[in-house]
């Protein structure tokens, strides 16, 4: 099951006017843009825009009850301007960003991104694109691996781990690579020891400090003045992105911080739902 994390702030910060046009800029399963569209009327639309094929085709299925309201693009987020020009729009009056994996990108073991389930080291979120992990993991060189998985993954054993990756080469799928890790990096707590080098994987399989990057320096012009941001971030790294950017932008007069402090979920959500434990929520009004 489908569960959007921190529905009710997201749409609180958002202050969705029913007539508004609203990007959601990581549909994903559509749990957040369902939400969005159903406080909207005839007059509203949500473009809910995603790389990933297979994720919008299970959003398209969720939303299926205010399909008339919602109109879905295969973009990343350096194209989401495409998605405004497609509909025949300059700017909407708000943005979301939810920058978690999708929870059926992780479930699925085909899609290479799970510790868990055994299956092709892949990652990629739009299948279409050419790099896979496995591309990485056995061509890059040992000080490349150990620097990328420092610097993605904040995992201070890279090098380590980038050493035992390089002896056992080839290496063709997510089991074998994480029990390689677990015999090259003991496990010293709750958290499997192939995790962060999971992650820096998938962010650079999927080049998602670059697209971040270019999502945050674009949103002075795809959002109206007046209108407001929403970012939920998972990683200390992207969280310090969209806080840095946030600040940049208000000492330049072209936001408002919203959030002060940062917003984390409530101890109900994180009970009820425990992917949720990470989550850090910032948002700007458009001046």
């Amino acid at each position: 099951m489908h569960v959007p994390v921190m529905l009710r702030e997201c749409l609180e910060y958002l202050a969705i006017r029913p007539d508004g046009v609203y990007l959601d800029a990581t549909a994903g399963m559509g749990g957040h843009a369902g939400a969005i569209t159903r406080q909207l009327s005839q007059g509203g639309l949500v473009l809910a825009c995603d790389r990933d094929a297979e994720s919008l085709a299970r959003a398209k299925e969720n939303t299926a009850d205010c399909a008339s309201r919602i109109h879905f693009h295969k973009v990343s987020f350096s194209l989401v301007g495409q998605a405004l020009a497609a509909e025949g729009l300059t700017q909407v009056n708000g943005l979301l960003a939810d920058l978690g994996v999708s929870r059926y990108q992780l479930t699925e073991g085909e899609r290479g991104f799970s510790l868990m389930a055994d299956g092709p080291l892949d990652m990629r979120m739009d299948r279409s694109q050419g790099q896979t992990a496995a591309d990485i993991v056995n061509y890059e060189s040992e000080k490349q691996l150990a620097d990328l998985i420092f610097q993605l993954g904040e995992e201070r054993r890279s090098r380590r781990i980038a050493r035992a990756i390089v002896r056992a080469r080839p290496i063709k799928s997510t089991g074998q690579l994480a029990k390689l890790i677990e015999s090259a990096v003991p496990r010293t707590g709750k958290l499997h020891p192939a995790t962060q080098t999971f992650m820096a994987l998938r962010i650079a399989v999927n080049q998602e400090n670059e697209e971040l990057d270019a999502l945050l320096d674009a949103i002075p012009a795809l959002v109206k003045p007046g209108g407001r941001v929403v970012m939920l971030t998972f990683m200390s790294l992207e969280d310090r992105k969209v806080k840095q950017s946030f600040q940049a932008l208000a000492r330049d007069g072209r936001v408002n911080i919203l959030t002060r402090h940062v917003v984390r979920p409530a101890e109900e959500e994180v009970r009820d739902n425990p992917p949720s434990r990470s989550a850090k929520l910032r948002a700007v009004e458009i001046l």
